[in-house]
């Protein structure tokens, strides 16, 4: 079989260890040929390849980002575009497609799919908010950037007695903001899923203070207060129609400082989340994740996206992946809150 790769949506850290684990098993294990297409589903519409073979993917295991490259390409946006991309394939001779990405990409696999294009999905979002599978790759490694930043931060909030507002990824699910927030001993952590009493968090930070010690406040850069109008904090639309936003974190700052009288200082980590090398666990699951996506397309098997449950790696309905996110319950929000203030 000819297979093309295509990496799609927000680089994370692991993309590179799915291609290696899907090229070296489907290569070297089943003989297959594969094509890379650059930059997601821009490569497939306007026919920009790469090669992709053993060669190629050796010693990417630990790099971050993509050798493909990514976009945000939406080909259901572009006049003719799935007909061009199915077009494409088959100059290209192309028999199957392996589709790393997260709800948009896959999204567009699931419709490919459905005008007749084999295609298997690998799930891939640095929020953890795919619905079938517990854990997507990159998720763990931004969760350990997030955490080593705010251990560094409480030592300056200390010494200068101010509180910290550090802003996390996370535009509608709150998992990175709460897994770093209580692996970091955050004091307050806000997320898209809960809108946050203003009036609650100035009296965490100003009960923090009275134990002699600075508020670290970690806040996802979704989360809203109640009642709030979000308009001043959108940046435009992406090619899915997706709010850019930013700005969260100095507003809270701002308030903070207004209604406390305290110092307050913003940190947004923003890109800084996706880029370097990847954890040992979204390297173990990201290559778990391409062996399991090749043996799929090896077996015939379209149509599916590849997922962790438990430890087990399974095969669920693209559909299923797409039809909704994967939010953080108020159940796990309550765990966190134990600690806040």
């Amino acid at each position: 079989m000819r297979i093309g790769v295509l990496t799609g949506g927000g680089d994370c850290p692991g993309l590179n260890a799915v291609i290696r684990a899907v090229v070296r098993k489907g290569a070297g294990v089943h003989g297959h040929e594969f094509v890379g297409f650059r930059d997601g589903w821009r490569g497939p519409l306007e026919n920009l390849t790469r090669p992709l073979g053993i060669p190629d993917v050796r010693g990417i295991l630990p790099r971050g980002g993509t050798i493909l490259g990514s976009s945000r390409t939406n080909p259901f946006k572009i006049d003719g575009g799935p007909a061009q991309i199915t077009e494409n394939l088959h100059r290209l001779g192309i028999d199957a497609l392996v589709a790393i990405g997260g709800e948009d990409t896959l999204g567009v696999a699931t419709k490919l799919h459905e005008l007749g294009v084999n295609v298997v999905g690998v799930p891939k979002t640095i929020d953890n908010d795919l619905n079938a599978t517990d854990y997507t790759f990159g998720f763990d490694t931004a969760v350990n950037i997030a955490m080593e930043a705010i251990d560094r931060l409480h030592t300056t909030a200390e010494s200068h007695h101010r509180a910290l507002i550090v802003e996390v990824m996370g535009r509608h699910a709150g998992w990175i903001a709460l897994h770093a927030g209580m692996a970091g001993g955050a004091n307050v952590i806000l997320i898209p899923e809960i809108p946050f009493s203003i009036e609650r968090v100035c009296a965490y930070v100003e009960s923090r203070f009275q134990a002699h010690y600075a508020p670290i406040v970690v806040v996802a850069e979704g989360a809203m207060p109640e009642g709030g109008d979000i308009s001043s904090l959108e940046k435009g639309l992406d090619a899915f129609g997706h709010m850019r936003l930013g700005g969260i974190g100095e507003w809270l700052a701002n308030e903070i400082e207004q209604r406390t009288g305290k110092e307050a200082r913003t940190t947004v980590l923003g890109h800084i989340q996706r880029g370097g090398t990847p954890t040992a666990f979204d390297r173990v699951l990201a290559t778990r994740f391409g062996v399991a996506a090749i043996d799929a397309v090896h077996g015939g098997d379209f149509g599916v996206m590849v997922a962790l449950r438990g430890t087990d790696i399974v095969r669920v309905p693209l559909a299923e992946g797409t039809t909704e996110l994967k939010t953080v319950d108020p159940t796990r929000y309550a765990e966190a809150e134990v600690f806040f203030g």
